[in-house]
């Protein structure tokens, strides 16, 4: 298929610059996926559209804050510095800028009044990539440059905010139920969800389970030849716990619907081996599964998703779910509805 027929036009001000004004007040799209009828709903409506039997899995990653802002030293020039992914005890894959002028041997510096972090280049990759060893300025170990990170790294906003991040985005650009700490974009789906929300599930009847996903940037980066067929995503690591497999493994043989929240949820249930029982088994390791139309979906029966980007391979997913002519229907419908777009924008529940 070419990449064309995963395009649709949307006004830049239906993009998202901020969260709502409160966690869980977003809209929600309701697609049925077998007639193609949409409902426009309120995200606090979610319950009530659920089955008491549904078993909802959830992404429980955690976004680290995995911008940095510093200096070159010597030079005193500003450096920004995406981390992508740790690859041993003090490396990172990242991206740099200015990357021109960061050459091997350049050096950087990250710091407030209280803390330091030093880092060098140590290689070039592909696609602006680079190798980058960080350590702590009077500290010493993994421990010390986490923490730093953590304290003085910006919220790695998406490239379609145009804006930079602020106190509110630490807690907003987070899920509620947010523990394993690794990832550099949140899953963002389940941003809606609020404690008050998750209870009304729970009273519903509806079953929840948690897997882990690490996001990597590969989420934002966009599809670049004509035949999806050829495109390839960046494998990133997940973990589907015991209580996770046998929730799943129950839901498979008792004939329930599994929803999931969020596409790399989807991702991480479909790359999982289900037996001629019906079993799921507990597992972890990379996935760089791309789901494009024609792939037959054997754990999800349900998906809770945001907008996506045209021509992406996010969207590409969720038409392989539901039908392209069926999603870009819907996305129709939602530009002339005025929804809110992507990451901080409203959902989509397709059942």
């Amino acid at each position: 298929m070419h990449i064309s027929q995963f395009d649709f036009p949307l006004p830049p001000d239906l993009i998202a610059q901020e969260p709502p004004a409160e966690r869980g007040a977003s809209r929600l799209l309701v697609l049925d996926r077998e007639s193609g009828e949409v409902q426009h709903r309120a995200f606090a409506d979610l319950p009530a559209l659920l089955e008491p039997t549904d078993l909802v899995v959830v992404n429980d990653t955690r976004v680290f804050h995995a911008r940095l802002l510093g200096r070159r030293t010597p030079g005193g020039g500003a450096v920004e510095c995406l981390l992508l992914r740790r690859m041993g005890a003090d490396t990172w894959e990242a991206l740099v800028h200015p990357g021109q002028r960061l050459r091997i041997g350049s050096r950087m510096t990250f710091e407030t009044p209280e803390r330091r972090l030093e880092g060098e280049i140590l290689a070039r990759h592909f696609h602006g990539r680079r190798t980058v060893r960080l350590w702590a300025h009077g500290g010493n170990g993994v421990d010390a440059v986490e923490e730093i990170i953590e304290r003085i790294g910006h919220v790695p906003l998406p490239p379609y905010i145009k804006r930079s991040d602020t106190a509110v985005d630490r807690e907003r650009y987070q899920t509620v139920y947010a523990r394993e700490r690794g990832s550099v974009a949140a899953p963002t789906a389940g941003l809606h969800f609020t404690p008050a929300l998750l209870a009304g599930l729970d009273h519903r009847g509806v079953e929840r389970a948690t897997i882990t996903l690490q996001v990597g940037y590969g989420t934002f980066q966009p599809v670049r030849v004509d035949a999806i067929e050829s495109h390839t995503v960046d494998p990133e690591h997940f973990e589907v716990p015991p209580h996770a497999a046998e929730a799943l493994s129950r839901a498979r043989r008792e004939h329930r619907r599994i929803i999931a929240v969020g596409t790399t949820t989807v991702r991480t249930l479909e790359s999982l081996s289900v037996a001629a029982d019906s079993s799921v088994a507990a597992s972890s390791g990379q996935t760089s599964l791309f789901i494009r139309p024609g792939h037959r979906f054997r754990l999800v029966d349900g998906l809770i998703t945001n907008f996506h980007l045209p021509r992406s391979s996010l969207l590409i997913l969720v038409c392989a779910f539901a039908g392209r002519e069926r999603v870009l229907a819907a996305y129709d419908a939602a530009v002339r509805e005025r929804y809110r777009f992507y990451s901080y924008g409203d959902a989509m529940l397709i059942v």
